[in-house]
């Protein structure tokens, strides 16, 4: 089965982003930064998202990302489907930080239990093929509007939405052009989906 191993983010200022990711979030090695200065704008088509157990680590890890310089999207709430909220980080990447639990049931840990990318796509379903062709699994899918991939033990879970769902969930407007800004690291690449997302293996990643 085909796993992620991590995303990287290329960034403006390198130095900036490493400290604010450590402080804020402390990702390890699912989230690599490098400098890049290529021309985006907008909302650059994705986001990263943080499931944790409990409100009060939405919180704690909302609270840690905006005290580092992060600028909030929507503040953490409650919703139909439990609590959560949005922020943006200085490099511009915007992050979900949710749980399914709207109740807590102890301290806050800030532990994260998934790490998900959620790519913005003009077609769902051929979005959905193209990555079946590329041999990943499909493990939930909801016709045009979202599909999430079965990637296995790797730390980072991927999931595709329509472009402007996932700039609703976002908050921000869907308009947006230039680099995405973004590769993705696994054993299915290397190759770059119908939307431009990179994606590259880890002995190519490992050479940059």
């Amino acid at each position: 089965m085909t796993s992620i191993a991590s995303v990287t983010l290329e960034v403006a200022d390198l130095a900036a982003a490493d400290r604010f990711y450590s402080t804020a979030f402390g990702l390890d090695d699912r989230l690599r930064l490098r400098a890049s200065e290529a021309p985006t704008s907008g909302f650059r088509g994705f986001t990263l998202s943080l499931v944790v157990s409990q409100p009060a680590d939405v919180d704690a890890l909302v609270d840690a990302a905006v005290q580092a310089g992060a600028t909030t999207l929507k503040p953490a709430a409650k919703s139909l489907w439990g609590y959560g909220g949005v922020v943006q980080a200085p490099d511009g990447t915007i992050w979900q930080i949710a749980s399914s639990s709207k109740k807590n049931t102890g301290p806050a840990t800030r532990q994260v239990d998934e790490f998900v990318l959620l790519l913005g796509v003009e077609d769902v379903k051929a979005g959905k093929q193209f990555y079946v062709d590329h041999g990943l699994a499909v493990g939930k899918s909801f016709g045009s509007k979202y599909v999430e991939f079965a990637t296995g033990p790797g730390p980072v879970k991927l999931a595709l939405y329509k472009r402007r769902g996932l700039a609703k969930v976002a908050g921000v407007s869907p308009e947006g052009t230039g680099s995405h800004r973004l590769t993705i690291t696994s054993d299915a690449g290397p190759f770059t989906d119908p939307d431009g997302f990179a994606w590259t293996t880890v002995s190519e990643d490992a050479s940059l």
